[in-house]
């Protein structure tokens, strides 16, 4: 059994006690002399780009502390003043100039408000610090799996995605930015340091004096040398699912008369490849996707794929008549979750389930997998795959670049969260549609073999299969949104003074303790450290308790 209390505060409070610490690299101030001479290399590569640039005076804005999830504010923040270009330059400066000039970077998002008006400021400092090319998704549209399978196929430097994740879009509510790697996942921490450093002292914005571009249709853009490409926003990403799934198989399954299906897109990005990828490519019926036009506000409804904000597909999915198999992504299209007739799949059971069946189901696993990882707070029911297929198991801290340096170095093949994120070493970053598609691919293999009319296999039947050979791992995540920073602050102290004084054997009602602490991760990789990162109460017939506490 595992409990999870998270709780999200409010306020502009400092949580340093709660965020990730890595010893081998800190946030610096950048000094003016620094500044002036990374200015003036960014002035003397213009001519590079053949771009006339406008400088453009600015003031440095306080709070633009940028994590590896990028940096997340209300839209009404970034849409004001030059608070978005401010970041966009300071990470220009951040970014090694000789890397820079010259460069191909790309550039998209969830199609939430402000977006469209966020590409064009984008390019246009792109322009200015002497990147050669920019390849935008259509409309500005690239979920964020799909913009990390584009620079990978692409050999972009980097690219910028526009989102904040499963939060609500519109002009009231939230707005994100991040900038992804070469190898297609989050910056590191080194160059978020850096970043933030920059905020702290920019003082010019290099913004390139072109119009805006159409981002409407596909095609090629010229400004002198400096060239925008808008590209389809799946081509290159249902490629590399075509490589990674067998498409016959699971084509066979959603022809079937006798099978059915309902995926929600919650009016958001992953509309825009719903019908591409179920309807036209794997030839599910069309009313198979719902709520599969993205819009700005996401409709006025909060993109989160749980029990609790997916509750019109729940109430489908939990109907009499309900379909044999059913699923909901986020934002932007990197969480899912899965549900069978009448039945849930947890978060934790189903990146068990897709590692158990990996091998025999899904062609890019055929040679088995490498390793498997999860984060801390996710239930243990992996840990019991890797050991019955006798690979590593590791067991990491809530983010996905940790489990991206795993996989960089092939140790890694499948991954998850508990908060419904889940992939696998095709991308740098977690993978909604993946998800789905892996599970339709375990159900299109059990179900080969069964004539049309008789008794489908499904998810329920697949789930209980499952705990039957590793065992059930029981998990139940409480959340509490919007609380004051102060006393979650106060909480989690006391928490980590509880843990700090609790001994092996110590009774918790009918449970006795193994251990107590407040986790802490060295990378088998990199040796970076990550401190307090949940605190733990595990006992000893490993049920647990953890506790986390995030600043939104």
């Amino acid at each position: 059994m595992q409990t999870q209390l998270l709780l999200r505060t409010t306020g502009r409070e400092s949580l340093a006690s709660t965020k990730i610490h890595h010893h081998h690299s800190s946030s610096k101030n950048i000094n003016s002399t620094s500044l002036k001479k990374k200015m003036s290399t960014i002035t003397r590569a213009q001519a590079v780009a053949g771009v006339a640039v406008k400088p453009i005076p600015t003031t440095p804005i306080e709070g633009q502390k940028t994590g590896t999830s990028g940096l997340r504010k209300k839209a009404k923040e970034f849409s004001s003043g030059n608070y978005l270009a401010n970041w966009v330059q300071s990470l220009f400066m951040a970014l090694p100039q000789e890397e820079l000039q010259g460069s191909e970077m790309v550039l998209g998002g969830d199609g939430r408000w402000f977006n469209k008006e966020a590409s064009q400021i984008i390019l246009k400092l792109a322009a200015g610090n002497g990147v050669k090319k920019m390849y935008v998704g259509q409309n500005g549209y690239l979920c964020t799996p799909a913009a990390s399978a584009v620079i990978r196929a692409r050999k972009a430097y980097g690219g910028f995605i526009m989102s904040a994740s499963h939060n609500p879009g519109g002009p009231e509510e939230d707005w994100g930015i991040k900038f992804n790697s070469s190898a297609g996942e989050p910056a590191p921490e080194k160059i978020t340091d850096k970043i933030y450093g920059f905020t702290q002292s920019v003082s010019e914005l290099q913004m390139a004096d072109i119009p805006d571009v159409d981002l409407s249709k596909v095609g090629v853009t010229k400004f002198g040398d400096f060239e925008v490409e808008v590209v389809s926003p799946t081509e290159d990403y249902m490629k590399l699912l075509k490589e990674v799934f067998d498409f016959d198989l699971i084509s066979k399954l959603l022809k079937r008369k006798d099978f059915s299906m309902q995926f929600d897109a919650m009016h958001a990005i992953t509309g825009a490849y719903a019908k591409p990828i179920l309807v036209d490519a794997l030839g599910a019926p069309a009313s198979s996707c719902v709520n599969d036009t993205p819009m700005e506000d996401f409709n006025k409804g909060h993109p989160d794929p749980n029990l609790t904000y997916a509750e019109e597909l729940v109430k489908v999915m939990f109907s009499e008549n309900a379909p044999d198999f059913g699923a909901a992504s986020d934002g932007d299209g990197d969480r899912n979750m899965i549900l069978g007739n009448n039945f849930f799949v947890t978060p934790s059971d189903s990146v068990a389930i897709i590692a158990a069946n990996a091998q025999e189901c899904i062609p890019y696993f055929k040679s088995g997998l490498k390793g498997v990882a999860r984060s801390m707070p996710t239930a243990a029911a992996l840990d019991r795959v890797a050991q019955k297929l006798n690979v590593e198991c590791f067991e990491t801290p809530t983010g996905w670049k940790y489990f991206g340096n795993l996989m960089d170095a092939e140790k890694c093949s499948v991954c998850g969260e508990e908060s419904f994120g889940t992939g696998s070493d095709h991308i740098r970053e977690k993978d909604g549609p993946w998800a789905v598609l892996a599970w339709l691919s375990i159900l299109a293999k059990r179900n080969e073999n069964i004539p049309e009319g008789g008794k489908l296999v499904g998810v329920k039947e697949i789930t209980e299969a499952h705990w039957k050979t590793y065992g059930r791992n029981f998990f139940s995540r409480y959340d509490y949104e919007g609380c004051e920073s102060d006393p979650c602050n106060k909480m989690v102290e006391s928490l980590r003074e509880k843990a700090s004084k609790a001994k092996k054997g110590d009774k918790y009602g009918a449970y006795e303790l193994d251990y107590a602490d407040d986790f802490e991760y060295t990378d088998p990789i990199d040796g970076s450290v990550a401190s307090k990162q949940g605190v733990r109460f595990v006992f000893t017939d490993g049920s647990r308790f953890i506790f986390r506490c995030l600043q939104a």
